[in-house]
């Protein structure tokens, strides 16, 4: 059960460091029963959801382990969603509370009056732990295929299986810090290294949000000894004018995923000495599958690794990568089947496996596109499109991006009235603003198969020569 992994800690020792202040493990664990306790106050129970909106806070944590112990389920939100989105999912996930940072906290009104301000605390008192292995605890909702988002219900028990993962890839002991600088509402800024580190005493550096000069500040004076980056801000930090000074003395290494690790980047880490463990799954996976060895990341530049502890993988016949696990989710909210006949979630990613036994990502079955690390899927964006002024018919696809990786591009055939800018308009508000496309391309027809289905490498052609 993950309640108790601040409660079996050394009470005096640093649990999380935070714009200052230090919350011992001793700290946390009186917060989270208080937290417990407040919640079930406002009828919080096993089952109930949760949903916390704000920028990295220790707050969300003392969530985490609060609704654990009561064997309710956490929803993280992505504050960068628009608001009529944060209100699918609230409305979707049939949240009890909405809880949120002072920053957010008026958005959040003005979603739910009654939205809770989590600086505001929690008050004194304990409730009985019921939570237990079974009990759901997360509810993620990740970009659907569909164009509405879709909630993976995840329990406690792949939140320890996953923890168990995150602490073998890294090696990690009670005397690592890691530096979590990636969103605590993505699985991967909180399971790949944050909870793994709590779940064995380590210490937890949190920033409300990645600044390149605040990376290097408290690489320099919190001296974290891991930390997990995407590529898009691996770019940011190379690019950098401080890269070539930056005191990287403290970092063993760095996990690094959500989209394929371009290898300049990985070169230009390890010729500061910092080996990149690559780390593969997704938030159905908890989101800890098939990772690097610190050794292997050094060897084997590019390879995403091997299967974790207690998760297996193979190939379909097609080239899929399927993972079968503990760490898996049980179904998507509220209980759609998630997995096939036997155990298997089908990643939709195509790889490889080498003669050594290393396994290698080629490339994304889905359509989705990757910005920042983000996932942007076509349908949900070709939703809003199809109500833009001047767009008599349009579909959406990934341009490559040196910055981002990738950017969404919508790819249209224009009416009389069309305006590029008031089209690109049309999305404010509506999405957030890394699914917003990046450019519009006019063309007279799209392209389309025998079956009359837009023909997606013939549109991504249109969308790079635009």
């Amino acid at each position: 059960m993950i309640w108790q992994w601040p409660e079996r800690a050394d009470a005096s020792a640093p649990a999380l460091r935070f714009d200052g202040q230090v919350m011992s493990y001793g700290a946390l664990a009186a917060a989270a029963r208080h937290c417990a306790a407040a919640l079930a106050a406002r009828g919080v129970g096993r089952g109930n959801r949760v949903a916390f909106l704000g920028a990295n806070h220790p707050q969300q944590l003392v969530l985490l382990f609060a609704c654990a112990r009561l064997g309710a389920m956490l929803l993280p939100l992505n504050w960068r969603l628009a608001a009529p989105e944060l209100g699918f999912i609230l409305a979707d996930a049939g949240a009890a509370l909405l809880c949120a940072t002072p920053e957010f906290l008026p958005a959040a009104q003005a979603l739910r009056a009654d939205a809770l301000d989590v600086a505001a605390g929690w008050g004194a008192g304990a409730v009985p732990a019921v939570g237990g292995a079974e009990d759901a605890v997360l509810l993620v909702y990740t970009s659907g295929t569909t164009g509405r988002p879709k909630g993976a219900v995840l329990t406690q028990q792949a939140l320890a299986v996953n923890a168990l993962n995150g602490v073998d890839m890294h090696r990690m002991t009670s005397a690592d810090r890691v530096l979590t600088v990636l969103p605590l509402f993505h699985v991967g800024g909180l399971n790949i290294q944050t909870t793994p580190a709590l779940s064995i005493g380590a210490q937890v550096v949190l920033l409300p949000r990645f600044e390149a000069a605040a990376f290097f500040a408290h690489c320099a004076a919190d001296r974290p000894t891991l930390t997990l980056l995407v590529p898009a801000i691996m770019q940011a930090l190379v690019t950098h004018p401080g890269w070539a000074t930056a005191d990287f003395g403290s970092l063993r290494a760095i996990g690094a995923g959500s989209s394929d690790v371009p290898l300049p980047l990985i070169r230009a880490f390890h010729a500061r000495g910092i080996p990149v463990q690559q780390v593969y799954g997704a938030t159905e996976t908890c989101p800890i599958a098939i990772y690097q060895s610190r050794e292997e990341a050094l060897a084997a530049p590019g390879s995403i690794g091997r299967p974790g502890l207690r998760v297996e993988a193979r190939l379909s016949p097609e080239g899929e990568i399927l993972v079968r696990g503990a760490n898996t989710l049980r179904h998507y909210w509220p209980a759609t089947p998630a997995l096939d006949a036997d155990g298997w979630f089908a990643t939709g990613d195509a790889g490889r496996v080498d003669e050594a036994g290393r396994w290698w990502f080629t490339d994304r079955l889905k359509h989705v596109i990757i910005s920042g690390g983000e996932n942007v899927y076509p349908a949900e964006v070709e939703r809003v499109l199809r109500d833009a002024p001047g767009v008599l018919e349009g579909a959406v696809c990934g341009r490559p991006d040196a910055r981002w990786g990738e950017v969404p591009v919508a790819v249209v055939v224009a009416g009389p009235d069309f305006e590029r800018a008031a089209v690109l308009a049309h999305f404010r508000g509506q999405l957030a603003r890394f699914k917003q496309p990046h450019d519009v391309v006019v063309v007279p027809a799209l392209p389309r198969t025998a079956l009359g289905k837009v023909e997606m490498q013939a549109l991504r052609r249109l969308a790079a020569a635009g």
